[in-house]
C-alpha cells in the first residue's frame, strides 16, 4: 500500500507514535509518505520506503497568523496526486482532520476517492479540542473521518463525553518496538552517572502542567532520603524553568540532572532503575510504556488510559494525583529490596510485550484493508 501519514514532528506521544508506525509499515513492504512541516524526531537514517514532504507556509504582510492548515490541505492534494496514494492516516485531530477534510473534498472534485482515518491521540480531544474556538471544527472532522481510532479506551469515553459524535471509535493501542529499548545497560554509562552505585531515576515529559514535574522532584526527594539516587529528568517545555529555578536553590537537589530533549532516549532507559509519570492526565502514557520495555518498573498516577498498561502491583504501583507521599512509599518499596525489584523489572518487561509491534501494527493493517475495500 501507498500510505500518507500526516502528523506532527515533535516528541509528542502522536508524533512517536505515528513515525513509529510508519517505520514498523515501510519494513513490512509498504510505502509511507510523511507530510509534516519538518522532518519527525524519531525519523532518523535513510529508509528504502519511506518519503517525508514538507509543507511550506508563506508568509505575506496580509497574515497576522500563517494559514497552515490551507498549506497542509494543498500538501496533501499534491503528494496524493503524484504518489498514487492510497489512503490517508493522520494523528492528532487539531488541524490534520479538518486539512484532511478538505484535501478530501478537492480530490473527489478531480475524480479521485481518499480514505481518510483520524486517530486520535489525547490533548487533541481533552484540551485543545474541548475549546469553543475549535470544538465545532473538530467534532466535524471526526465525524466525516471514514475511521476513527483512539489510543486507549479511556480516550474513546472522554470523545463520547465531550463530544457529540455518533461515528463508532475503534481502540488500536499504542505501541513499542521491544528490541529497540530492552537493552543491556552499558556499565561505564551507569557508572558515570551514578557512581557510587545509587539508584536511577528517570522521568521523561514535555513539561507541561499536567504532568506535575514538581511532583517528580518531590518524589524523588523523599525517594533519596531513604535510598542514594539520582533524578533524570528528560524533555523540555514550559514547566522546566521553574523547576530548575526551584532545584538550583534546593540543597537537597543536587543528584537531579537536567538532560534536556532526547532523540535517543532508548539509550538511556536501560540504565533506569525506576521511571516516575505523575501526570494529572494520560491518555494513553507512551512514556511509562517505553520504560517498561527497557525492564523498567512504572511509579504513575491512576488517570486517564495509564490503568490500561501500567498494572498496580505488578509492573509497578498507581496513585491518585497528587499523592506524593504513596508514590514515594510504593517507589521506596520497589528499590529496596533486590528480589522485588527484580521482579518487577521482569514485569514490567511482561507486561510492555502485550503492546508489542507484532500485536498491534497489524491491527492498523487491517484496518487500512477494510477501509480500502468499503471505498471501491
Amino acid at each position: 500500500m501507498n500510505i500518507a501519514i500526516v502528523c506532527y514532528p515533535t516528541f509528542g506521544g502522536s508524533g512517536v507514535l505515528a513515525t513509529e508506525l510508519g517505520k514498523v509499515l515501510a519494513e513490512k513492504g509498504h510505502n509511507i509518505h510523511f507530510i509534516t512541516y519538518q522532518q519527525p524526531v524519531r525519523l532518523s537514517g535513510f529508509h528504502t520506503n519511506i518519503f517525508y514532504h514538507e509543507v511550506r507556509v508563506p508568509t505575506y504582510p496580509l497574515f497576522d497568523f500563517p494559514p497552515y492548515e490551507t498549506a497542509l490541505a494543498s500538501a496533501m492534494v499534491d503528494v496524493v496526486n503524484n504518489n498514487d496514494i492510497d489512503l490517508l492516516h493522520v494523528h492528532y485531530a487539531i488541524p490534520h482532520a479538518s486539512a484532511a477534510y478538505m484535501a478530501k473534498q478537492i480530490l473527489l472534485k478531480q475524480g479521485k476517492r481518499l480514505p481518510v482515518i483520524t486517530t486520535l491521540h489525547g490533548t487533541d480531544i481533552t484540551l485543545v479540542g474541548r475549546d469553543k474556538t475549535y470544538s465545532p471544527v473538530v467534532t466535524f472532522s471526526m465525524e466525516e473521518s471514514d475511521i476513527l481510532t483512539a489510543v486507549s479506551n479511556n480516550l474513546k469515553e472522554e470523545t463520547y463525553k465531550y463530544f457529540s459524535i455518533k461515528k463508532p471509535i475503534e481502540v488500536i493501542h499504542n505501541f513499542v518496538d521491544i528490541e529497540r529499548f530492552n537493552k543491556k545497560p552499558i556499565d561505564a554509562f551507569k557508572k558515570s552517572i551514578a557512581p557510587n552505585n545509587e539508584k536511577i531515576i528517570v522521568h521523561a515529559s514535555n513539561f507541561r502542567k499536567l504532568k506535575r514535574v514538581m511532583d517528580t522532584v518531590e518524589i524523588f526527594l523523599k525517594v533519596n532520603k531513604k535510598i542514594p539516587s539520582k533524578l533524570l529528568l528528560i524533555g523540555d517545555g514550559p514547566e522546566r524553568p521553574e523547576i530548575e529555578a526551584f532545584t538550583r536553590t534546593c540543597n537537597e537537589c543536587a543528584e537531579i540532572k537536567f538532560l534536556g530533549k532526547q532523540e535517543q532516549i532508548e539509550d538511556i532507559l536501560p540504565i533506569a532503575d525506576l521511571f516516575l509519570l505523575p501526570s494529572e492526565y494520560e491518555s494513553f502514557g507512551l512514556a511509562a510504556l517505553e520504560a517498561m520495555a527497557a525492564e523498567v518498573p512504572v511509579i504513575s498516577t491512576n488517570a486517564g488510559g495509564l490503568p490500561e498498561i501500567n498494572i498496580n502491583g505488578f509492573s509497578g504501583y498507581m496513585s491518585n494525583v497528587g499523592d506524593i507521599d504513596d508514590m514515594s512509599k510504593n517507589a521506596i518499596a520497589i528499590l529496596s529490596d533486590p528480589a522485588t525489584h527484580l521482579q518487577f523489572k521482569a514485569n514490567a518487561l511482561a507486561q510492555a510485550k502485550r503492546f508489542g509491534i507484532d500485536s498491534i501494527v497489524p491491527q492498523y493493517e487491517a484496518l487500512y484493508e477494510r477501509v480500502l475495500v468499503s471505498n471501491i
